[in-house]
């Protein structure tokens, strides 16, 4: 085993279909003044940036399934037959949001005849092997079978981070058990049979007692009742629904963890995309931001210039108002519990009427 890169910075793995799913069916349905859809793009961008300005990677990489069949597809035809076709709002997001993602400096990977999570375990994979920190940004389950002492699992939209203590949390089962878990509780949404009325709890009390699959289907003799019944009955097909849920991480490919650098960002193309779909506030950061031609940007204040206050009597809160209706121009921010919009508590807010001058309002400390 290679020497352990445990102070690099992470090799971060973005599951783009999950996010570009969760997003569309997450947020509010975001258009631009003439009506093009905007609300998957701007979800999966704005957790782009947080990864980013979180993890402070070198190396990192959106990956998307690529369009057409895959080798799943050739194991069992009716994979995936009962999901619904891409809603329209959706599909015309995708080509821009690849477009934007490129033009940010990241790389985007699509590989033909594998879904997006073979990619994402290959390299996953491969960085473990030589040491390297991975963290892989999903919202997917089957995920979890890939955690490992190198390898986590984070949820930007949730705040949930799952690590080889916090899977078991969370599924009652270790990680190296996953793939027998999901074999026996299938997935309705892939379309991939699992043991007929076994769910979570039937499964993880199997595992548990009797370690693995192999272990379940050896002792399926003692396993009475109609769930017996139905386990024996799915001794056929239960091969096959492991190969489906198990994620391929030994993909060939033409690439490996160290050619997903992290580019400069295409300015002038963002300026373009940002302009189209209304992200006011990214556009006013690429037009104010470095290499921003506007001679009227004030140097970064230095730290005798710099004033910051936690408002906690009504005379400094009185003051801050003042201020802020008196300013042509403020900052106001947020500090909220939860990613979520939908769970998030508002701690405290912030705002600022010029640079190095600004103050906080603790809400709920």
């Amino acid at each position: 085993m290679p020497e352990k890169i445990s102070e690099a910075p992470p090799l971060v793995l973005v599951d783009g279909s999950s996010y570009l799913y969760r997003a569309f069916h997450s947020l509010p349905p975001l258009s631009t003044a003439n009506g093009e859809p905007t609300g998957a793009i701007y979800g999966v961008l704005s957790m782009l940036r947080k990864l980013r300005n979180d993890y402070q990677p070198r190396q990192m990489a959106v990956i998307f399934d690529a369009k057409g069949p895959n080798f799943r597809h050739e194991l069992y035809p009716e994979y995936k037959a009962t999901r619904p076709a891409m809603p329209e709002d959706l599909q015309v997001q995708i080509e821009p949001l690849h477009n934007i993602i490129q033009a940010m400096g990241f790389p985007l990977l699509c590989v033909p005849g594998v879904e997006a999570d073979d990619v994402i375990g290959t390299l996953a994979a491969n960085a473990h092997n030589r040491g390297q920190r991975v963290v892989i940004s999903t919202g997917d389950k089957d995920m979890a079978q890939l955690v490992n002492s190198d390898i986590t699992l984070v949820n930007t939209m949730t705040g949930n981070v799952l690590n080889p203590e916090t899977v078991v949390e969370k599924f009652g089962v270790a990680p190296e058990q996953i793939i027998d878990y999901l074999t026996l509780v299938g997935d309705s949404v892939d379309n991939v049979p699992g043991v007929d009325k076994v769910g979570p709890k039937t499964a993880v009390k199997w595992l548990q007692e009797y370690g693995s699959l192999d272990g379940v289907l050896q002792n399926a003799d003692a396993i009475k009742g109609k769930v017996g019944e139905n386990l024996k009955a799915a001794r056929e097909h239960l091969p096959l629904s492991k190969k489906l849920v198990t994620i391929d991480c030994d993909v060939s490919l033409d690439f490996s963890p160290e050619d997903l650098e992290i580019k400069a960002a295409d300015r002038n193309e963002l300026h373009k995309w940002f302009r189209r779909f209304e992200f006011k506030t990214w556009l006013a950061e690429l037009e104010d931001g470095p290499g921003s031609s506007d001679p009227a940007v004030e140097p970064e204040p230095t730290d005798a210039d710099r004033h910051y206050e936690t408002v906690l009597t009504k005379a400094q809160f009185d003051r801050w108002v003042e201020r802020l209706e008196q300013a042509e121009l403020f900052a106001f921010d947020t500090e909220t519990t939860n990613l979520d919009y939908m769970q998030a508590e508002i701690v405290g807010i912030s705002f600022a009427v010029q640079p190095g001058e600004a103050a906080y309002v603790p809400l709920g400390h």
